[in-house]
């Protein structure tokens, strides 16, 4: 029986190392899954970020590490299949002779994986653009209310939007 305990409680430590080695690992697992959660919607937001500045800006270039090359969208603006399609779109609605501001907000973003569904906020203003350069621009005349829907793929370059729809809620004014 003497015996039987010495063994015992000489594999105690080892027991004990196990555990806690396992605890360690399945805490380090889950700390690795929050910290991919935490970049990859951070990255997405990013992607949200970086189309609502190349539409405000005109930077139609940069919208080809935003949209995946299949890419589709609905908007006000049309419907469009293929990144080069999407461009010229935004670049045809998206003018110099009328401005456009796109506040984005309350981006949420549900995880799939490789994959997500984004909705965010969208309230856009469309105002001529200033008759002066370098003057600020006159009152919007136009003003949407709208509901982003993305989804989002990760690809070998980072995260990009591979569908973008649009939902209007309400306007007002007169669409320039």
């Amino acid at each position: 029986m003497n015996k039987i305990r010495a063994l015992a409680l000489a594999a105690l430590p080892l027991a004990l190392l196990t555990a806690c080695s396992s605890a360690a690992t399945a805490t380090n697992d889950n700390t690795q899954r929050e910290l991919r959660e935490l970049v990859d919607r951070d990255q997405i937001t990013g992607l949200v970020d970086r189309l609502g500045r190349a539409l405000d800006e005109g930077r139609f270039d940069d919208l080809r590490t935003v949209y995946t090359p299949d890419a589709t969208a609905k908007t006000p603006g049309g419907t469009a299949t293929g990144r080069e399609a999407l461009i010229a779109q935004a670049s045809r609605n998206h003018t110099d002779a009328n401005r456009i501001q796109h506040f984005i907000s309350n981006v949420l973003i549900d995880l799939r994986g490789d994959r997500a569904d984004v909705r965010a906020n969208l309230l856009a203003t469309f105002t001529p653009a200033a008759a002066t350069p370098g003057r600020v621009a006159p009152e919007p005349q136009f003003t949407l209310g709208e509901i982003y829907h993305f989804d989002a793929v990760r690809t070998d370059e980072g995260w990009r939007l591979s569908r973008v729809e649009m939902s209007t809620l309400w306007s007002t004014g007169t669409r320039p």
